[in-house]
């Protein structure tokens, strides 16, 4: 069986690796804003983490909603909060987000297995 967590962190290191390769500074300055923009500040990681999560669900954009959920499994979250805040990205969202919450469903429980 695949193993969705490791093909996606491989393809997305690897993909990374090469647009940054091209050293186009507007790109590497918005891969710099994206990675400090997570960090602590006023709000704690979690917070932030749940907050990407609520907008990349709501954006429906399925790497995103994976990267945040990693993140927040590594924050420590625990599954009762992310699927609360998936499920407020559901009610703002709409059911058009169904599809990416089986995905995401799919992907935590992934992480749960990686441990």
């Amino acid at each position: 069986m695949p193993n969705i967590v490791e093909e996606f962190n491989e393809y997305r290191a690897k993909m990374n690796d090469k647009i940054l390769a091209d050293n186009n500074k507007i790109i590497k300055r918005i891969f710099n804003l994206d990675t400090n923009a997570y960090q602590a500040g006023a709000l704690d990681v979690k917070t932030k983490e749940l907050l990407g999560l609520v907008a990349s669900a709501v954006l429906r954009c399925d790497d995103c909603i994976r990267y945040h959920l990693e993140n927040s499994y590594k924050a420590g979250l625990s599954k009762e909060e992310v699927v609360e805040a998936l499920s407020i990205a559901t009610l703002v969202g709409g059911t058009i987000v169904i599809p990416h919450l089986r995905r995401a469903y799919e992907y935590w429980d992934a992480l749960e297995q990686q441990g």
